[in-house]
Order: C-alpha cells, then sequence, then structure tokens
C-alpha cells in the first residue's frame, strides 16, 4: 500500500475535483458520509451520546458533514466548534450553514476552558479539529481540551490523523496532540501512525476510500510503502516439479564466539528453513561439535582458532554471506572482516557484531558489495549512524547512509522499516513475542537464505521481514508473547509461506428459517 505524503494528497484532492467535475465541498460531502458509514455500521442506532469536535478548517467542515448525517439518522449527537482562529475555510463555512437546517441546537462554540463540555467515560468524542495542514503551535486552552479528552477515558475517533500530530515532524509537547483510540485515516494511512516517537498517538488505525481518482492514486510513486501479503505475494519464487537444491543458493553463515555459537544455529537453521538449497557455517573450533550435533543439515568450516575468528578462509562458492552474529569484536576477528571484505564479492548480510564493526571501523563501509544488508537493532544502529533527535532525524542519517554507500538498512522495530536510497518500507507483520534473544538472528539467516536463492537484496529484505514476523503471528497463537522464543520462529516459517496464498474466510451466512407454530 501506499503510503502518499501531505503534499500528494492534497494534489490529489485538486486533480479529482478538476477530472470529476465537482466541487471541494461534493468531495468534503463525500468524506464525511463515508465516516458516517462507518460509524453507523457499527453503533446500529445506539443512543450513546457523540460529542464532535470541529475545527475551523477542511477537517472541520468533515466533522461538520458527519454530525449532520448522524442528527438526520437519530443520533444523540453534540457538536463543538473549536474557535481558534478567525480564519474559516469556504467548506467549512458551507457546512456550518448546512448543519443548521438540520438542528434546533447550532454547535456550541468553544473559546476558553470555561467552555468545556462535560463528558463521561461512557460517551464517544469524535476529534475533527486539525488535519494534516496544522503548521502552528496549538494554543493553550486547546491544549487543555485535548487533555480534558483524555481524562475523560472516553472512547475517541480522530478524523485524518488526531489532531495536533504532524505528518512530517515530532510533537514537542505530548499534551498538544490528541490520544485517539482509533483513527479513520484518509486515502492513506500516515508515515507517523509506524513511528515510536509518534505512533502512540493513535491506538489503531484504518484506511478510508474518500473518492480521490483512481488514475491518480495507482500513477503515483511513493517515497514510503506498507508492506503486507499483497506487496509480498508477487514476490514469491514458486518450485518447479523437477528443481534440486542446486538451483535455490548456497548460503553461508559466518559468525560465532566461544559461548555464542546458539546465534549461529539460529541463522543457518533459519536460511535453510528461508528455502536456501544449502547452508554451511563457518564458525570457530569450538563450534564444530554443537553445530554438527544440533544442525545436521549444515556443513560446518571451522576458522584456525578455537574460540574466535580470526581468518575467513573457505574453499566453497556460496551465493549469500551472513556475517556477524555472535562473532564479537576482537582485534583479530575485525582484521578477519577486513581482509574478507577486500576480496569479497558475494551479497553480503551484516548484523550484529558486524555492524558494530563497521560502526568502530567506518572506513569499512566503502568495501561493502553494493546492495550491502544491514539488519540493525537501535543500539547497533546508534553506534553506526550516531544518535538522533527524534525518528524523522534518524530515517534522515540512515537515507543519507544508505545514498553513500549503496546499502540497503532494515531498521528492526515495532514497525521494522527497510530503507534503501530515499524509499521505506514499512512491514506490518510481528509482535511483541519478538522481543527475545536470538529473533535478529533468525532475521539474518532468512534474509540470507532469500538472496542464497537469487531473490534480489531489496526484495529479500522486504520478503524475508514480513515472512520473519508473519511466522511470530502465527507462533504466538500457540506459545503467547512471553514465551515466544527464536526457534519457534524458524519452525513457523513453513505456515508463513503457507499463509501467502491462504484465502481469507468468509463470514458465515445464517439462513432464516420460517418457524411455523
Amino acid at each position: 500500500m501506499k503510503i502518499f505524503s501531505k503534499d500528494q494528497i492534497y494534489e490529489g484532492d485538486k486533480l479529482t475535483v478538476a477530472r470529476k467535475n465537482i466541487s471541494s465541498t461534493d468531495l468534503m460531502e463525500h468524506a464525511g458520509s463515508q465516516i458516517f458509514k462507518w460509524m453507523h455500521v457499527r453503533l446500529q442506532g445506539a443512543q450513546v451520546p457523540i460529542h464532535i469536535f470541529c475545527g475551523i478548517g477542511n477537517n472541520g467542515g468533515d466533522g461538520l458533514v458527519l454530525a449532520r448525517h448522524l442528527i438526520l439518522d437519530g443520533y444523540n449527537v453534540k457538536t463543538y466548534i473549536v474557535n481558534c482562529s478567525d480564519k474559516r475555510s469556504k467548506d467549512f463555512l458551507i457546512n456550518y450553514d448546512r448543519i443548521k437546517n438540520v438542528t434546533k441546537h447550532w454547535p456550541t462554540l468553544l473559546s476558553c476552558k470555561e467552555d468545556f463540555p462535560e463528558i463521561n467515560a461512557e460517551d464517544i468524542i469524535v476529534d475533527a479539529i486539525f488535519g494534516i495542514g496544522l503548521n502552528r503551535p496549538v494554543d493553550e486552552w486547546v491544549k487543555d481540551l485535548f487533555v480534558h479528552f483524555k481524562k475523560t477515558k472516553a472512547f475517541t475517533l480522530s478524523i485524518d490523523i488526531p489532531s495536533g500530530l504532524s505528518t512530517d515532524n515530532v510533537p514537542k509537547d505530548e499534551n498538544a496532540v490528541v490520544w485517539a483510540g482509533y483513527t479513520l485515516s484518509f486515502v492513506t494511512p500516515k508515515l507517523v501512525f509506524f513511528l515510536p516517537d509518534t505512533g502512540k498517538y493513535t491506538a489503531q488505525w484504518e484506511v478510508l476510500d474518500i473518492g480521490l481518482d483512481v488514475n491518480f492514486l495507482s500513477e503515483t510513486a511513493t517515497a514510503v510503502e506498507l508492506i503486507g501479503k499483497h506487496e509480498v505475494l508477487p514476490l514469491y519464487k514458486p518450485r518447479e516439479r523437477f528443481s534440486h537444491k542446486g538451483q535455490f543458493g548456497h548460503g553461508l553463515i559466518i559468525g560465532g564466539s566461544y559461548g555464542k555459537i546458539g546465534s549461529v544455529i539460529l541463522a543457518s537453521r533459519a536460511a535453510l528453513f528461508s528455502g536456501a538449497g544449502l547452508v554451511s557455517a563457518y564458525v570457530p573450533k569450538c563450534g564444530y561439535m554443537p553445530l554438527q550435533v544440533s544442525f545436521p543439515e549444515a556443513m560446518v568450516i571451522t576458522d584456525i582458532d578455537e574460540e574466535i575468528i580470526t581468518n575467513i578462509n573457505f574453499d566453497i562458492t556460496p551465493t549469500s554471506i551472513g556475517f556477524g552474529i555472535g562473532a564479537g569484536t576482537k582485534d583479530q576477528t575485525i582484521e578477519a572482516f577486513e581482509n574478507f571484505l577486500k576480496k569479497n564479492k558475494i551479497p553480503l548480510v551484516i548484523d550484529a557484531d558486524g555492524i558494530n564493526i563497521l560502526a568502530q571501523k567506518k572506513s569499512l563501509l566503502k568495501l561493502l558489495p553494493e546492495q550491502t544488508i544491514l539488519t540493525p537493532h537501535p543500539k547497533e544502529l546508534e553506534r553506526l549512524i550516531g544518535t538522533w533527535k527524534d525518528d524523522f532525524d534518524k530515517l534522515d542519517k540512515v537515507k543519507s547512509l544508505s545514498k553513500k554507500h549503496n546499502i540497503i538498512v532494515v531498521i528492526k522495530g515495532a514497525n521494522t522499516i527497510t530503507v534503501f536510497q530515499e524509499k521505506l518500507y514499512i512491514n506490518t507483520t510481528g509482535n511483541p513475542g519478538l522481543a527475545t534473544a536470538g529473533s535478529g538472528d533468525v532475521l539474518t539467516g532468512i534474509i540470507t537464505g532469500l538472496v542464497a536463492q537469487g531473490y534480489n537484496p531489496l526484495n529479500a529484505s522486504v520478503f524475508g521481514v514480513y515472512l520473519h514476523g508473519k511466522s511470530a503471528d502465527i507462533g504466538v497463537e500457540d506459545y503467547g508473547y512471553q514465551s515466544l522464543i527464536a526457534s519457534h520462529v524458524i519452525d513457523y516459517l513453513g505456515e508463513a509461506y503457507k499463509d501467502l496464498f491462504k484465502q481469507p474466510e468468509q463470514p458465515e451466512v445464517q439462513e432464516e428459517v420460517d418457524s411455523k407454530e
């Protein structure tokens, strides 16, 4: 799914009005009616008090359209105008006049804290105060209104975006943003829904189709994409009947040190489970027996040293290499990695201590093959790019690193983001169960295995992150968040693949039966 920028949405509005030969007021009417339909399906006429707070711009106009439809359908609606400026949009004013024709009670004007209405926890708040165009600080009394919303504990539904939240920066004051239980986002989800600094402002979101021109939506390229099953299914490479293991590549996992061989076992297993035809592990001598005993499907090559990697030398020809898990950062290991990079031309995935080595010796970044994949967790990323002031600054720094060295960076998190050049790919699978030792090693193995099979590095990263999260989503149904471990993520990879082709369950249709006495 494309995630359009604020400017692109504005452009889409203008094009839609021109191409469909409608007015902006008509477009607002459609948006407001879509919100009404969404609420009506869920409320079915329930007489719970609905408090609709409208700003004086187009977001407020959407709220007025919603209020009018709810009133006409008999709902218990109270409408308020948050009078925060003298400037009112044309479409707001049109809909302000329209709502006066359907109710005896005009919207209540709010201008200060003393005007705030009483709201009970069982009521519903609709936030239609500010949209994506907010470009100034929120007034103190409006900030107090947002705090009032939160204190009531009432369910809060935001229209398009929680009021006070910008699409391209992080709020300096969290009281200056509405904390929404649900956001109905027009056209596209907003990037801020998926970033740690800003995602907290809406517990859930859903996209509403407000009728923008379909050609605009299909033809416009975006800098951000949301990745789900629909997006990864075309990446999948099916197997032919007469295929053999030699056609699916040879993944090599290099890493491990005394006491940290388990990471290599996890990554090697994940590489094979992801579909690589062959998998080898290059480890210190202390890793030979654990690998041979615990993972007989892997081939094992050992370093000359008993406890650490000191000399990366092998006589096989892998199609992908994963480096760094459990390797440590001893001087001999750093030197071995540098010597390896100077001669290596094979596609590379780097994780854990491999990233820590790059952070210590940044000159090695110049030696990476094009489209090398880095998979850092937050602390490893900080060592590599330095501290950041907020999530947008972090993304800018990662994009700069990606462009400078032509590499792919997988920023692991609740919504893992794959960054390549200026493009962001936001993953939708995964859950808190992945916050467990070894889950990152499994991701490294999955991506290494996909590259081994011939997936290009970007597709391998995007697809691998999706499969990793989906496997955890399936596994958590059996184990719960607390008891899911990295090995389970590997075990459920087959189910994650099978889920790609699973059709959604259709709701049961209950037949009506006439009963006659």
